[in-house]
């Protein structure tokens, strides 16, 4: 018997202003980023994923988009800490979660993504759950859509103990 945990993905605020702190410290030094590294983009926002069990199996996505764009969600595969160690380009995972509404889309219409692609990312973070308690995500915006725009969880299967 499985029964269904959906959690929410999370707005990073600290985490986000750390990483454009980092870019705007790089930018005003003349200095360019170490090898490898990636920087945060202007329109994107760090979000988070809290594991309150760690026995999951990917069951889907629940993504709401209000307005036409685009959401790029793109993972991380290791904890990182700006402060200390930057975040390198060999630790975002692929593939990432494309999810879009079209301008002409009715309001009802379910949101549009590259479904193999959002099936194997969800694959991946439930495989990372085994072995976090918490996981970090890059939110990239596009073509006119925002935070304010979105409501973002993802769902999973979890095996009940007899």
């Amino acid at each position: 018997m499985a029964s269904n945990l959906e959690l929410p993905f999370r707005e990073d605020r600290q985490l986000t202003e750390v990483m454009r702190l980092r870019v705007q410290s790089l930018q005003q030094r003349g200095q360019k980023r170490q090898d490898g590294e990636r920087l945060l983009q202007p329109n994107e926002i760090v979000y988070r994923l809290d594991f309150s069990q760690q026995s999951l199996r990917f069951s889907g996505w629940n993504i709401r988009l209000s307005a036409p764009g685009k959401l790029t969600i793109i993972g991380t595969s290791q904890h990182w800490t700006p402060d200390l160690t930057h975040l390198m380009t060999r630790q975002l995972l692929e593939p990432a979660g494309l999810f879009w509404r079209s301008p002409e889309d009715d309001q009802d219409a379910p949101v549009k993504c590259f479904e193999a692609d959002t099936q194997e990312f969800g694959e991946r973070i439930a495989e990372l759950a085994k072995i976090r308690k918490v996981m970090f995500f890059l939110f990239a915006f596009d073509d006119g859509m925002n935070k304010d725009n979105i409501d973002c969880s993802i769902v999973f299967k979890v095996a009940q103990k007899n």
